[in-house]
């Protein structure tokens, strides 16, 4: 495999790292005991991911790094995830409208990826798309909950939109 697919791969496990360890920056602070553990089992699906990826990654570069290496003993700059994911957390409403956005991301990418020529990567994107299809549901009736509740809520989640489309 080139490094071109490792890059890939890397990305892949480096965004599900940070996006897992941002969200479960909510444990104990969401608005309610459901919420609380729904967000946390979804920073452990993102981590789970992230291992499956980053072990792949160590794999494909040939190097003997092992996902651990990958995930903590490399220099910040050297982290190939998406910024949107680094951001932090926010209220309640930009954690949701960021998390929809890259649920919804995340389903269609994976989607084509189960069809990838590297065998592991197609396996890990099975397994990806399955739970991609439940949070992508999760965050999106967050969002119509947010958009369609009070004047506060629907404000905020508009300013998250605002903020991140751009």
């Amino acid at each position: 495999m080139s490094g071109a697919h490792f890059e890939t791969v890397l990305r892949l496990g480096d965004n599900a790292l940070i996006l897992g360890q941002r969200l479960s920056e909510w444990c104990g602070h969401s608005p309610f005991l459901e919420e609380d553990i729904a967000i946390a089992n979804t920073a452990l699906d993102h981590i789970g991911r992230a291992r499956m990826l980053l072990s792949h990654a160590g794999e494909l570069e040939g190097r003997g790094r092992s996902e651990d290496d990958l995930a903590y003993l490399r220099d910040e700059r050297e982290f190939r995830n998406f910024l949107m994911v680094e951001l932090p957390v926010g209220d309640f409403a930009f954690t949701l409208v960021r998390q929809f956005m890259l649920d919804v991301y995340h389903r269609e990418l994976y989607a084509l990826l189960t069809g990838s020529a590297d065998e592991t990567l197609a396996a890990i994107a099975s397994k990806a798309v399955k739970e991609c299809a439940y949070h992508v549901r999760r965050s999106g009736e967050w969002i119509l909950r947010l958009g369609d509740g009070t004047s506060e809520s629907h404000d905020r989640a508009q300013s998250a939109l605002d903020e991140l489309w751009g």
